[in-house]
């Protein structure tokens, strides 16, 4: 009697970054350069060979495409859009025919969210009492830690691409980060988990499902940090949980976006203004 194995594929990416301080050390978030919010997120695709097929499809079909074919951006010497999908450089029109396609895709998206200017306040503290500088590399495995705290235990082999974050692969620490979410699993519900788990930084080009969770956090962001969501919108229901974890004004552990807690604009500019 054969036994079958289930598989789970995340593929995990972020967006916006972690600056915080010009070089005399003033808080410099929302400032060009420096963006408001840092989130990490993660991307269950459900079958991850239909996803390149069909995302390797649409780029081979846009750049043969006479309206598509002299835009910068489609150039192979760019190593832009000729390569990998990623929402903040692909054209207007190009990226508008990827959110079409991966609205087709069995997806779902969870994200852990941090307010970059709670964060710059605690720091400056922290820094004053006790000469503890901020660590960019813990807020992002915190991040990760985060949301992979519910997703290690619902199958037997479990594959994770994390795109990688400059030249380092930082296999150990997010190796960490992933066995700290299962500790905290276990923990809490008191549910052990023997899962395979396999974790491969690399890059968006090499892996489809990356650029998948790439245009899902640049919609979200869009949410966060210009009030715009025209993107998020048709990918709503896609965001199975969205951990907003600095808005605490209902619970102490932040504001958590889901079916039963839709996010919406009103909900975002009111954390905002209480805060301001």
């Amino acid at each position: 009697m054969s036994v079958e194995i289930k598989f789970r594929h995340y593929f995990v990416d972020e967006a916006g970054d972690l600056t915080f301080f010009d070089k005399k050390g003033r808080i410099i978030v929302g400032q060009p350069g420096a963006s408001k919010f840092f989130m990490v997120g993660v991307a269950q695709i459900s079958n991850p060979e239909q996803v390149t097929r069909e995302l390797n499809a649409l780029r081979s079909s846009l750049m043969t495409h006479p309206h598509f074919k002299n835009i910068p951006s489609m150039q192979p010497e760019a190593k832009k859009t000729a390569i990998t999908f990623h929402a903040k450089d692909d054209h207007s029109n190009i990226r508008e025919k990827v959110f079409d396609l991966m609205q087709s895709f069995d997806v779902k998206v969870l994200v852990a969210i941090r307010s970059k200017a709670d964060m710059a306040e605690s720091a400056l503290a922290d820094y004053k009492s006790f000469g503890r500088k901020l660590e960019q590399n813990a807020i992002y495995d915190d991040l990760v830690t985060r949301v992979f705290k519910n997703l290690l235990h619902k199958a037997d082999v479990i594959q994770i691409a994390i795109a990688r974050r400059g030249k380092a692969a930082r296999e150990e620490a997010l190796e960490q980060a992933i066995n700290q979410a299962r500790k905290n699993f276990e923990s809490q519900w008191k549910i052990g988990s023997n899962s395979s788990i396999s974790i491969k930084p690399t890059y968006p080009s090499e892996v489809a499902g990356l650029q998948v969770i790439d245009y899902y956090l640049w919609a979200l962001q869009r949410c966060y940090e210009r009030n715009d969501n025209q993107f998020f919108l048709p990918l709503a229901k896609k965001y199975r949980l969205i951990m907003d974890l600095d808005d605490k004004r209902n619970k102490p552990y932040g504001e958590w976006y889901r079916d039963s807690n839709p996010l919406t604009l009103e909900k975002l500019k009111g954390a905002r203004s209480e805060q301001d």
